[in-house]
């Protein structure tokens, strides 16, 4: 038997869609698994999973809010992604960026949003930027790998955060809790029922920064000749320093840009869903972002559409917890099971594999002429 593995030249089409939804049925067959080897009811435990995220309309739009700061920040991985730079500081530079918007927020608390909130904005992408050209910073010029260096400013920034709201900002009136003081109303990102007259729960105009950003994103990369060149230095440093193309700059381009939109994300859960700094903010939105940018690989509208999926799932995780009162974990385990699952499925998407089975010959003709020699 001969396993033979091909290139293909052409894709697969509408069959790319059934790879996907077949990786995502394995996933969830293991997590399945996984649920009644904690003495669970497996296909039970999947159907409330499913009711939780996608059932009811609150459900729905919890999902959509969750799906906010994830779509930021996956943009901003998938943008260094794309030059084969792989940030996986993402949470950190959220951190930083909720760090940024409060410092704002708190110094400024009598503005008005028109003035507070792009001061807010500002600052939290400055913030998130700045610590994104850290690990940036450090390849360039060190040759330190930006895989380790931003994955451990994760830590810092996040410990950055809680020594803050444990320190010097926390609210003198919270009862000894971890957090700031409430931000002023023109600090706070409204929310978007009562405007138009609608029941939307949780939902806020922080929506709306991601259509702009989704936009700005494939213009950026179609029609500027920055992102030309940012894809033409996809293909490896040594094609980019042979093609005289600025590698350096791109490199801090991407990556600043990327913590921007991270911190940009940051700013945008703790005044529209918080309305203050508090270490519950941090709930991972930076380590799906790199799940998610994989799972679309790359392109902005799978990335809007993969980041409300996870969010909902994540909605369902949490509806789960509370019927069958299993690990929070269980949410993390999930997540990662798709993304192995579906990066397996992506072989198939680029090879065919074909099995070929080779005939046995009989002994008395592998050597012809031997009973005539005789």
């Amino acid at each position: 038997m001969n396993v033979v593995i091909r290139r293909r030249e052409t894709s697969l089409g509408w069959g790319a869609l059934v790879v996907y939804l077949g990786a995502l049925a394995l996933a969830l067959g293991i997590c399945a698994v996984l649920l009644m080897l904690s003495g669970k009811p497996g296909l039970g435990g999947l159907a409330i999973l499913f009711r939780g995220a996608f059932g009811q309309g609150y459900s729905l739009l919890d999902g959509l809010v969750k799906a906010i700061p994830i779509f930021l920040c996956s943009l901003g991985v998938a943008l260094s992604f794309r030059m084969q730079i792989w940030n996986i500081g993402a949470e950190g530079q959220f951190a930083l960026g909720a760090v940024g918007a409060t410092f704002v927020a708190l110094a400024l608390p009598g503005q008005p949003w028109p003035v507070l909130l792009p001061l807010m904005f500002l600052a939290a992408m400055l913030a998130g930027g700045l610590w994104g050209l850290i690990p940036a910073g450090l390849r360039l010029w060190l040759g330190v790998n930006e895989i380790i260096s931003s994955l451990m400013l994760n830590y810092v920034g996040i410990l950055f955060l809680e020594f803050l709201v444990f320190g010097v900002w926390k609210d003198p009136g919270s009862f000894g809790f971890p957090m700031t003081a409430e931000f002023s109303p023109g600090g706070q990102i409204g929310r978007m029922g009562p405007a138009l007259g609608l029941n939307l729960g949780k939902l806020h105009w922080g929506l709306l920064a991601c259509p702009l950003a989704g936009v700005a994103y494939g213009v950026f990369l179609s029609r500027t000749r920055l992102g030309f060149e940012l894809a033409a230095c996809g293909e490896g440093e040594r094609v980019a320093r042979y093609a005289n193309l600025p590698y350096g700059f791109l490199v801090l381009l991407v990556m600043g840009l990327g913590g921007a939109l991270a911190g940009l994300a940051g700013s945008i859960e703790c005044s529209a869903t918080l309305g203050r700094l508090q270490p519950t903010v941090m709930v991972g939105y930076g380590y799906t972002a790199i799940v998610v940018a994989w799972l679309a690989r790359l392109k902005p509208w799978p990335i809007a559409f993969t980041s409300f999926l996870l969010a909902s799932l994540r909605v369902g995780v949490e509806v789960l917890e509370l019927r069958l009162q299993i690990p929070a974990a269980f949410g993390q385990i999930m997540e990662g099971a798709i993304l192995l699952c579906v990066l397996a499925g992506q072989f198939f998407l680029d090879y065919s594999v074909s099995v070929r089975f080779a005939r046995l010959r009989r002994a008395d003709s592998a050597a012809p002429g031997l009973e005539e020699r005789a």
